[in-house]
């Protein structure tokens, strides 16, 4: 039973337009149920404390393997996308092997993280919309991501056309940059397709619907690898045959994702058609867009610091081989972190917007637990597989043996890392783009970047320094999150996430 001060809180916070809002002819979903369930339970004080957190516990089980599991599949297949397209690059040649690569991880992942980090504002306030039943601006605040997206799309469209001479300048072959600006004008139209995606992505996962963009994800797959093959091995298109094809495949992700949105009965409430409000309040959107980005670009570029480093060393070849190993099998792990951190943010913003605090704090607890076990298991894995793990990439001795000595700060990378993309994904759910975004600056690239060349090249810890480096900042993040998260006051969250959605509602400019 809940205490009459509980109510008297819980009436507090949903002043009254919020009361009325959530007063509101019902439209909610299984998902809304559980969740009001588990508020319930955990409010229940005359409840014995032991069966109270179990059956929460079980019921949070279930929302968030829901939802982690297909996303969790989803991230793994983009994955695979682009890791096959440089696999059949390869068997083109060397060149072509060098050129994909730079191509996918140098200019692709920028668009990436811009785009998805972008995105990630839909996250926020779908997931906010939808647990506060506000149905009907789900479909403006995609429609709003859309246009913005679409936008920097545009201006991302500049460095992929002078490619070549932004590579040459910073020092590549001519050969490599010249096979690189073929490989990645067949990209330009995957731009695009990752302005649509990922607010489409964020529109479902902020209703629970994630199965779909498995399943048009797995079939998509098939399909590119098939393609890919044609294209290089029987068209001979070679390099921009691949890319094209890589672009394309994306493009059938969005236009599948966009059929179930128009058609599916689950996206009848949330999905109204083209609205004009979509061109209103871009200015306030685009702040809270902008501080996703950086707050995600500067993780995502982080890595991509440590390779750039390992290529200054005394003997960049080994460092760089063994680096590449270990970032390869760290970015799958991490394909998993990603997924619960998108559980994580669903199930914080819905929480919030439904205006549940308790089940809010709840929720966070129990995916740091789930993720952190699964990140202790792959860190055990790795360091029991240490001088064994390289042969799956390579057969050299004197790279098995520089990955084993990495491996054991490789677990330990691993295990920071399932906590800080969930309490990553926590900070989006609650609209903290902003303020995380500094904690990524001061960290990472005040501390962890600076550390680790002083380690890497002045006290000639070579690669292992640098991964300390970048390490140590990795940590100072997790700590401070962690600490934040523990302090924050989740009944002012809900009040905050409620007087977003009003702002919004009255069409103005979201203040963060």
């Amino acid at each position: 039973m809940v205490s009459a001060y509980e109510d008297d809180v819980r009436q507090a916070l949903l002043q009254p337009a919020a009361a009325a809002l959530l007063s509101s002819q019902s439209l909610c979903s299984n998902k809304h149920e559980g969740s009001d369930e588990l508020e319930r339970i955990l409010s229940d004080t005359e409840m014995p404390v032991v069966q109270r957190y179990s059956h929460a516990t079980w019921i949070e089980i279930k929302l968030l393997f829901y939802l982690a599991a297909p996303a969790v599949f989803v991230y793994m297949i983009n994955y695979a996308m682009s890791t096959s397209t440089q696999i059949f690059s390869g068997h083109l040649g060397n060149l072509e092997l060098a050129a994909s690569s730079l191509g996918n991880n140098g200019i692709q992942v920028f668009a990436y993280g811009l785009m998805l980090g972008m995105g990630s504002a839909v996250e926020t306030l779908c997931g906010q919309a939808y647990g506060a039943e506000k149905y009907d601006m789900l479909g403006i605040y995609l429609q709003r991501s859309a246009i913005l997206l679409t936008l920097t799309g545009v201006v991302l469209t500049i460095p992929y056309i002078f490619c070549k001479p932004i590579l040459l300048f910073l020092g590549e072959s001519k050969d490599i940059a010249s096979a690189s600006e073929i490989f990645v004008y067949g990209l330009v139209p995957q731009i695009y397709a990752y302005a649509l995606n990922f607010p489409i992505q964020k529109f479902l996962q902020a209703q629970s619907i994630v199965f779909p963009s498995a399943f048009i994800s797995a079939g998509t797959l098939v399909v590119h690898v098939v393609l890919s093959w044609l294209a290089a091995y029987k068209m001979g298109l070679g390099l921009l045959g691949v890319s094209l094809v890589l672009s394309l495949s994306w493009w059938v992700i969005v236009v599948g994702q966009l059929v179930y949105i128009v058609k599916s009965e689950s996206c009848k409430k949330t999905w109204r058609g083209f609205n004009v409000q979509a061109f209103s309040g871009l200015f306030g959107f685009f702040k809270l867009s902008a501080a996703s980005a950086v707050m995600l670009c500067l993780e995502t570029w982080y890595f991509q610091i440590l390779v750039l480093l390992a290529g200054l060393l005394d003997n960049p070849e080994l460092a760089l081989d063994s680096l590449s190993i270990c970032t390869t099998i760290f970015g799958w792990v991490y394909m998993i972190s990603v997924g619960f951190n998108a559980a994580a943010s669903v199930r914080v913003s819905n929480e919030l917007g439904s205006g549940n605090p308790k089940s809010a704090a709840f929720s966070v607890a129990v995916v740091v637990a789930i993720s952190s076990i699964v990140s202790v298991s792959c860190a055990v894995l790795v360091l029991a597989l240490r001088n064994v793990i390289s042969y799956v990439f390579t057969d050299g001795a004197a790279v098995a043996s520089a990955v084993s000595d990495l491996c054991p700060l490789l677990s330990l990378t691993l295990l920071l890392n399932g906590i800080q993309p969930v309490l990553t994904g926590v900070a989006v759910g609650c609209g903290w783009q902003a303020f995380v975004a500094y904690v990524n600056v001061g960290c990472y690239y005040i501390v962890g970047v600076p550390l680790g060349a002083l380690l890497g090249f002045y006290f000639k810890f070579g690669a292992k320094g640098i991964w300390i480096g970048l390490m140590g900042g990795t940590f100072m993040q997790t700590v401070i999150l962690v600490w934040v998260t523990w302090r924050t006051d989740w009944n002012k969250e809900v009040e905050e996430a409620l007087k977003r959605l009003n702002k919004w509602d009255d069409n103005k400019q979201i203040v963060e």
